[in-house]
């Protein structure tokens, strides 16, 4: 009778472990999304009692960890290059969350609004522009008494889709920027001091008298930091908001979502804006993975994409415009096993 019980409880044991498994999601990635991310995850938490675990490492080591099949998703503010969508072998999803965007904050006595343009912001972080009273930003800020002081430059050290965004959109609007340094998620920076995230990045600005750097919008915000207004491509000098970040996705978004926001042809678009993804492969039977737990991480994308879009503006973040939100959900219904929709 002992064995039997014994036996018994062994099994029950074990099926509270797979159950368990089947129940709790693994992700990593992006930054700038985590606290969108915790929320939301928190919530489906107690909607359904799935749990999912999230670490925000950075765009870079979210790709990285998906491509390595040791997550159920990455998350980057970045999409997938052709050498990383060759390396992981077979086709992966990119499913946008919301919008966000990349602010250039700076740290100076009273912190007063300032505007810059492309330019001024490309010789800023290409080390040429190095005092703030340059007359380069005296022009763009005649009402602003900008001080006689050092430019520390801040950057990400590391893999970033923070970088990404940025660099990208200086490659748009400066040769030499384009040629001398490029686009990347991690670059070989030709100024400044790097931290890790965008709270490392955010710290050392608060640090450092007459610093410069560039974070995500939620982070700004939430830290009661001071950020530039940005001239967008139809010469408007636009303040990052909400509205202003959504609006630069008034574009043709096309099918697999992978747009290209920075520099937006909008003209009420906030110019340093990016969509932000999880990241998933297509084929769910890969590895050990069951159909429960393909099934699971499908519903938790499409509640993400549908309901969950409720929260983002509360936490100041961008929902997605109703077009990219079918676009989002027509993407995750093509998650398969074995060959067969997950979600039917």
């Amino acid at each position: 009778m002992k064995k039997v019980l014994l036996m018994l409880l062994t099994l029950a044991i074990f099926a509270s472990q797979a159950e368990a498994t089947k129940s709790e999601l693994i992700g990593a990635g992006a930054t700038f999304p985590y606290p969108l991310y915790s929320k939301l995850f928190a919530s489906y938490y107690e909607k359904t009692g799935v749990k999912v675990n999230y670490q925000a490492i950075g765009s870079g080591g979210g790709i990285r960890q998906l491509i390595n099949k040791t997550v159920d998703f990455g998350a980057t503010d970045a999409p997938l290059t052709e050498e990383e969508l060759k390396e992981a072998g077979s086709p992966i999803l990119h499913i946008p969350t919301c919008l966000g965007a990349i602010v250039i904050a700076y740290n100076l006595p009273g912190n007063p609004k300032i505007k810059l343009n492309g330019k001024v912001l490309a010789d800023i972080f290409l080390g040429k522009i190095k005092s703030w009273d340059d007359p380069e930003l005296v022009k763009l800020n005649p009402d602003v008494k900008l001080p006689n002081m050092r430019i520390t430059v801040v950057h990400r050290s590391d893999g970033s889709g923070s970088t990404y965004i940025l660099s990208q959109y200086l490659s748009k609007i400066s040769e030499e920027w384009k040629s001398k340094v490029g686009i990347g998620k991690a670059l070989k920076w030709p100024t400044g001091i790097g931290g890790k995230g965008n709270p490392g990045v955010a710290g050392l600005i608060k640090q450092i008298p007459g610093s410069l750097g560039y974070i995500e919008f939620v982070y700004a915000v939430q830290n009661n930091m001071a950020y530039a207004s940005i001239q967008n491509k139809s010469g408007n000098f636009i303040e990052p908001s909400v509205q202003s970040i959504t609006a630069s996705a008034n574009i043709d978004i096309p099918e697999d979502t992978i747009a290209d926001l920075t520099d937006t042809i909008s003209p009420d678009g906030y110019p340093l804006s990016s969509l932000t993804w999880i990241i998933v492969y297509k084929e769910q039977a890969y590895g050990k993975r069951s159909i429960e737990k393909a099934r699971e991480l499908a519903k938790l994308l499409l509640w993400m994409v549908t309901e969950g879009q409720a929260l983002a503006s509360e936490l100041s973040y961008s929902p997605l415009p109703p077009r990219v939100v079918e676009l989002a959900e027509k993407i995750i219904r093509s998650i398969t096993y074995n060959g067969e929709p997950v979600l039917k």
